[in-house]
Order: C-alpha cells, then sequence, then structure tokens
C-alpha cells in the first residue's frame, strides 16, 4: 500500500496497525484512501475510512486514533 501524504495520517494509521487493525482496499471511491476494520472478529462493525485529502488532516488523525481506542480488546 502506498504511505499516505499527511504525516500525521500515516502515524495514526501506523498506531492502528500495530494495534491489530486490517487494511481494507477502498474500492472505487475517489476520496476514500482506504478504510480500516478492526481484526477481532467480534468487532467486524468496527471500520473506519481514511479520507486522501481531509479538511483537517490533524483531526482526521485524532479521530483514527479515537477509534482504535474505544475499539480496544477488552
Amino acid at each position: 500500500m502506498k504511505k499516505h501524504p499527511n504525516k500525521e495520517i500515516r502515524a495514526a494509521i501506523e498506531v492502528a496497525l500495530a494495534a491489530g487493525w486490517e487494511v481494507v482496499e477502498p474500492g472505487k471511491s475517489a476520496h476514500c484512501y482506504c478504510r480500516l476494520r478492526c481484526g477481532t472478529a467480534e468487532h467486524r462493525d468496527c471500520i473506519f475510512s481514511v479520507w486522501s485529502t481531509p479538511k483537517n488532516p490533524q483531526h482526521h488523525a485524532e479521530m483514527i486514533l479515537k477509534k482504535v481506542r474505544r475499539c480496544a480488546p477488552e
């Protein structure tokens, strides 16, 4: 997978991958860079779209990290 052009979002994706999340290819969406899905079988509904060019990249990175923290395995 190509690296995301924004360093904050790229770092958030790395945190998600380290936490066991999986990268799902975006399909035919023009603005979606990828989708992150929780790797835990019980949490298959935990999915987050990572945008290529969000309006506020820093906020978008924070939202990725927030989603990853909320979906932490119990």
